[in-house]
């Protein structure tokens, strides 16, 4: 399986952040709309991406719920019907969730610098530094830490979840009547 190390963290000021990451990046930005539906899974969690545009990606992948740079392990596959695919996903195992994000894609190096607004939750930043096969994840987020600090990411502004957790808790929050 592809590994990777990644961070999530809420980003205050969204148009600052750019400039930074426009500043470390040597590619980018690029603008994406996904629509990430979520699926039960029994070992990590199964995910069809919508670009919007007729294509999409299966993806399933495992990460412990931390808030700093941890390793993710996953696998992706192209689909060219996403909308059919999520039929039968949601027929044979059910939607636990949905994020529809507008991302802002940088490439410094082999780290991708994700710059999310997310629908319903706010501006993130995402870094995902690609690790080949036989590499230490300690090498992974070392790099992910030197970009934190040249992105001015704060340890307080980690997040430990997915945001498909995150819009559960906001909406599990908004239903409580107290």
């Amino acid at each position: 399986m592809a590994r990777n190390i990644e961070i999530k963290a809420r980003v205050g000021d969204p148009d600052a952040t750019a400039r930074r990451a426009a500043s470390v990046a040597e590619e980018g930005p690029w603008t994406i709309e996904q629509d990430d539906t979520f699926f039960g899974c029994r070992d990590g969690r199964l995910k069809l991406r919508d670009f919007g545009n007729g294509n999409g990606e299966l993806i399933f992948y495992r990460r412990a719920d931390q808030a700093g740079p941890g390793q993710s392990e996953y696998r992706i596959t192209p689909t060219e019907d996403p909308e059919g695919l999520r039929a039968v996903l949601t027929d044979a195992l059910g939607v636990t969730g949905r994020v529809c994000k507008q991302r802002k894609l940088y490439l410094a190096g082999r780290t991708r610098i994700h710059l999310d607004h997310v629908e319903g939750l706010g501006d993130f930043l995402e870094l995902e530094v690609v690790l080949s096969d036989r590499e230490s994840s300690a090498i992974g987020e070392s790099e992910a830490r030197f970009l934190m600090e040249r992105l001015h990411i704060a340890e307080a502004d980690l997040v430990e979840v997915a945001y498909v957790d995150l819009i559960e808790e906001s909406r599990a929050s908004s239903d409580d009547p107290d």
